[in-house]
């Protein structure tokens, strides 16, 4: 998976959270007075293009980055996020919105909070639901982050992130379901293999999520090992570039290890001769038998 270059969104990070105390104060203005406007959505859609525009220019590496002018842009904002909900003080979309912005600015709690009510008002908003699941699991709550994001999937079925949101806690906090007595091994492999395949079928041009399913065969208590050889094959033929194309053939290389076939093993990892792969290839090659001492 490509890394993403991050280095204006930590600054814009850094700087976003000098605005914390004030936006806090903001999250916590009362939202019952004010006469509503006819039209919530009309009010909603300027700020929604003004987030995008306002963090996507924070994510350029430009070295003339206006950093007074984005903690401006940012500050009025939120004053106009809170203006929308004082004149809309039911309107789901509008708390979704802005949980989404103070998520982004690491206001994770109040995000949360905003999240949760959006979700109150209206329980049918999948991407609602996929944000807590995050901040659930990120809090160390997998059990209660899971159902969200099953509601996520629930409501938007075609949404291949979801899927792959929910293979990656299932993995991740493998232990927890499994101490819980609510999950097998068994249940929770098959519902974290299904969840990255559903991913990829979903985004079939998204190599990250082609990659992430042939990983999951390693996740497994009991990999099917020739099946996995079969997609990292099938998966290499449909890759174009040299270093995607050797990538994929170290993965070849491990399953026919784990099957004992060393010797077509060594004959592929022998043909990996991109530098950048150079670790991953002696990592293998670490695992074959040493020659007897004579």
């Amino acid at each position: 998976m490509a890394e993403v270059n991050l280095s204006h969104t930590s600054f814009m990070l850094s700087h976003a959270k000098l605005l914390l105390p004030l936006l806090a104060l903001s999250v916590g203005i009362s939202l019952s007075f004010a006469s509503p406007s006819d039209d919530p959505n009309k009010d909603l859609q300027p700020l929604l293009e003004r987030q995008k525009e306002l963090f996507a220019a924070a994510e350029k590496d430009d070295p003339n980055f206006d950093q007074d002018n984005f903690r401006i842009q940012l500050q009025q904002l939120s004053n106009d996020y809170d203006k929308v909900l004082r004149d809309h003080p039911e309107f789901a979309a509008g708390y979704a919105a802005y949980g989404i912005l103070l998520g982004k600015i690491d206001m994770r709690k109040e995000s949360a909070a905003m999240l949760l009510h959006a979700n109150r008002l209206d329980k049918n908003m999948p991407v609602v639901k996929n944000q807590l699941g995050n901040y659930l699991a990120e809090e160390g709550k997998p059990l209660d982050a899971v159902n969200y994001f099953l509601g996520a999937i629930q409501l938007a079925p075609k949404e291949a992130l979801y899927h792959y949101q929910l293979g990656t806690l299932l993995t991740e906090a493998r232990d927890d379901f499994l101490q819980s007595g609510q999950w097998t091994r068994e249940g929770l492999d098959k519902a974290m293999h299904e969840a990255f395949r559903q991913a990829m079928t979903l985004e079939p041009t998204n190599v990250a999520y082609a990659y992430r399913y042939g990983e999951s065969f390693y996740d497994l208590e009991h990999p099917d090992w020739e099946q996995a050889l079969e997609y990292w094959r099938g998966l290499e033929l449909k890759l174009s570039t040299p270093i995607e194309k050797q990538t994929v053939r170290l993965h070849e290389a491990n399953v026919l290890m784990k099957q004992g076939k060393l010797d077509d093993a060594r004959k592929l990892i022998d043909s990996v001769t991109e530098t950048v792969l150079e670790k991953q290839k002696q990592k293998l090659l670490e695992q074959f038998p040493k020659p007897a001492e004579k």
